[in-house]
């Protein structure tokens, strides 16, 4: 077996080869003769600091020793937080997760060191590094001992956000693990956590769950809201501030709970939630980010009144829908209910979808990492070009149904929304005899990667 030799004696070795002595390389390196003679004698420990100006000057790539590192520095040593932590950043940077793990399951011996691996955790998240984190946050709540602490509950937190992305069924399993620790977290951080749930369980189309999040999400913004306001209960408010203003989770819980029970058909009780928050007169902060939410909503009040009254069967309200609509920069959602309505009751809306032919063709999936904007937008997407398929295709234009039923299905099949693709593949079902052979090997080829065992009820939603 080839034995490795230490990084003492690998420097030595190189040093000789370049016929350099202690003094000449310290001015390589950039490390004053001292400290580079003590290092090579063993008289001296590595910082991993001092470990990287040596690394660069034997031109060797930036982790070339940081396997050797861990057993001689960290392994056979004391532990020294100081020493290691800025070890840990650098194997983060080069993405040296075996030399993290192998730190890491020697800090785990000492309950001591969470509290470090779970800012370290905190510091990787923020910077990017989301393997780290995982890995960081994983064994931080694997080693908590007390079930009910804070910081296992942001740990948890931490690991849905991560895992939320587009495919839907490892969402709805990361929020179904999550669910359980979201009221130990602070108040304050509640209620970013159960809006981001609320917002997951919308783009699943879960309905109950949605209703059930932004309605504790709405109880605890008023009990946080009245803390704050209230002359008796001075000196008691909150420690953290949240991302938004208080009141504006207030007035988010109204918008999904209406968006819940529009969605169940329960469209009477949907605009008791509507006027909830289009009436923000209550609201007694009056700086420049309190009136821009509080436009925001009364603006989502209005339209969502629309869509209430379209979802209800008055289409009278269509066009004054669809002039509203016209100076929004985001309107996916909108035409999205625009075809529901046409698809409904019969109704032509080719004079709309010509309107707004560009902003169509235009699309562009939005970078923000925020659960809505990676959740719910995606689906109504999806939604939009399946519902547009199932308008053209029903009116007999057949290409160009099945070139929207194609993008409709494709998608879905990205963001894994099974319901979705089984109501694309009734839809071809339905309309197949009227496609060009190429078209239909193409949804054919989509249609035989349905598992027939997945269960799904098949609502043509």
């Amino acid at each position: 077996m080839e034995i490795t030799p230490t990084i003492r004696a690998e420097i030595q070795t190189y040093l000789k080869e370049k016929c350099l002595n202690k003094t000449q390389f310290g001015h390589i390196a950039g490390l004053n003769p001292g400290t580079m003679s003590g290092i090579v004698t063993g008289n001296r420990s590595i910082s991993v600091y001092q470990l990287d100006l040596i690394t660069v000057g034997m031109n060797l790539p930036p982790d070339h020793f940081y396997e050797r590192y861990v057993e001689e520095c960290v392994v056979d040593e004391p532990i020294n937080w100081r020493r290691i932590r800025p070890f840990l950043y650098r194997c983060v940077q080069f993405h040296r997760l075996d030399c993290l793990q192998r730190v890491v399951s020697v800090l785990l011996d000492n309950p001591g060191y969470l509290s470090n691996l779970f800012e370290l955790a905190e510091d990787c998240l923020q910077n990017g590094y989301l393997d780290a984190a995982t890995y960081l946050y994983t064994n931080v709540a694997e080693s908590e001992k007390q079930q009910h602490s804070e910081r296992l509950a942001l740990s948890h937190y931490r690991l849905f956000q991560i895992a939320v992305g587009k495919d839907q069924k490892l969402n709805l399993s990361a929020a179904n693990k999550f669910e359980t620790f979201v009221h130990r977290l602070h108040e304050i951080d509640q209620l970013d956590a159960l809006k981001d749930l609320a917002n997951v369980y919308r783009s699943l189309s879960l309905w109950d769950k949605v209703y059930e999040f932004a309605y504790q999400m709405g109880q605890l913004g008023q009990i946080q809201y009245d803390l704050v306001h209230k002359s008796k209960r001075k000196g008691t408010e909150p420690q953290k501030s949240p991302s938004k203003p208080l009141f504006a989770y207030i007035a988010y819980s109204k918008l999904l709970c209406a968006n819940a029970c529009d969605a169940k058909g329960d469209h009477e009780q949907a605009l008791e939630h509507i006027h909830g928050y289009a009436d923000l007169s209550w609201v007694k902060e009056n700086d420049p980010d309190s009136l821009y939410w509080k436009n925001q909503y009364q603006q989502w009040a209005k339209i969502n009144t629309y869509v209430n009254r379209l979802m209800s069967g008055d289409v009278s309200v269509l066009p004054d829908y669809v002039e509203y609509i016209a100076g929004e920069q985001h309107i996916f959602a909108e035409l999205l209910n625009v075809m529901e309505t046409a698809n409904r009751y019969n109704i032509d809306v080719d004079h709309i979808l010509k309107r707004f032919e560009s902003q169509i063709a235009d699309y562009r999936e939005s970078s923000s990492d925020d659960v809505f904007t990676q959740q719910v937008l995606p689906e109504e997407y999806v939604r939009f070009w399946y519902k547009l398929a199932k308008y053209s295709l029903n009116k007999g234009r057949y290409p160009y149904g099945f070139k929207c039923l194609l993008n409709a299905w494709e998608k879905a099949e990205v963001i894994n929304k099974g319901l979705l693709s089984h109501n694309c593949a009734r839809l071809f079902e339905r309309f197949k005899a009227h496609a060009v052979p190429e078209t239909r090997d193409q949804l054919q080829s989509l249609w035989e990667k349905i598992d027939q065992k997945d269960g799904f009820n098949l609502i043509d939603s």
